[in-house]
């Protein structure tokens, strides 16, 4: 890639795989340690901090601490064992690295019916005050937004950006499944949010489609 490449709705977040290899687990973890320390990658936040710490952490790697413990992460790890004292990514501005922001404002949020406490920068302008939840304010409660396709009247939409990959059905049909998306190498079908007959189909296999793009009209 360079600067002014246009990246496809099938994008990846992928910009590079570090494969190393050896002859023992330890050999192996060994390597990615050095290869992770001299990986430089400029101008955007990655994974690569998070990777250095991980590959020396006892639990990943307890062949690095000559530990005889086994290999204990699980897929719940980052969540209830890992301690992230990664800094935050700090992007560069006039070649003149930014000062980091040590004023953070903790809020919370609720995602999938949890309650999760989340630091932000102050910077940002979330801080308690600035969103109106001052002392003895209450929140706002917004409606949760549903997911699947997005449907208003006879129009059925595209719930995300994404490449149809099947058409399911055709003009003056009728049924549930419309067509089938691709989004982020995972496949989604897009069923019919009411009965009736298909009209102004306008997706096609292999077309790119944004978030919200009418894919045809259902009517009674």
């Amino acid at each position: 890639m360079e600067s002014g490449s246009v990246i496809g709705p099938a994008w990846d977040s992928l910009l590079a795989k570090l494969i190393v290899t050896g002859a023992t687990r330890r050999q192996a973890l060994q390597r990615a340690a050095h290869a992770l320390e001299e990986i430089t990658v400029e101008g955007m936040a990655t994974a690569i901090p998070f990777h250095r710490v991980v590959v020396k952490d006892p639990d990943f790697g307890p062949e690095l601490t000559g530990s005889t413990d086994p290999f204990t992460v699980h897929t719940r790890w980052i969540e209830t064992k890992f301690v992230n004292d990664i800094k935050p990514f700090a992007a560069l501005a006039d070649d003149t690295e930014v000062e980091e922001d040590t004023h953070r404002e903790t809020i919370v949020v609720e995602v999938g019916g949890k309650r999760l406490e989340v630091s932000l920068p102050a910077a940002l302008g979330m801080t308690l005050d600035r969103t109106g939840l001052a002392a003895g304010a209450k929140p706002k409660h917004r409606a949760a937004k549903k997911s699947g396709p997005v449907a208003s009247g006879d129009t059925l939409a595209s719930p995300m950006q994404g490449t149809i990959v099947k058409v399911a059905i055709e003009e003056d049909q009728e049924g549930d499944l419309v067509v089938v998306l691709e989004a982020m190498k995972m496949e989604q079908p897009l069923n019919a949010h009411r009965s009736g007959t298909i009209k102004g189909v306008s997706a096609e296999a292999g077309a790119s489609v944004t978030s919200g793009a009418a894919i045809c009209e259902i009517k009674h």
